[in-house]
């Protein structure tokens, strides 16, 4: 199932780790920092900005 996410709310998030661009992965549901290497999971069109709940990539 594929989630929507408001276009305004990508450009304001960043990384909370290291403060870098967010990339949106709609297959996965997932907002990708390649700088920290972790993916924040997407949950009932709600991001989970938290480094412990992200999955390394």
């Amino acid at each position: 199932m594929s989630v929507q996410i408001a276009q305004e709310l990508l450009e304001i998030l960043v990384c909370p780790l290291c403060k870098g661009e967010l990339f949106f992965d709609e297959k996965n549901s997932e907002l990708i920092c390649y700088e920290s290497k972790l993916a924040y999971k997407i949950e009932d069109a709600i991001p989970v900005m938290l480094a412990d709940k992200a999955r390394k990539i």
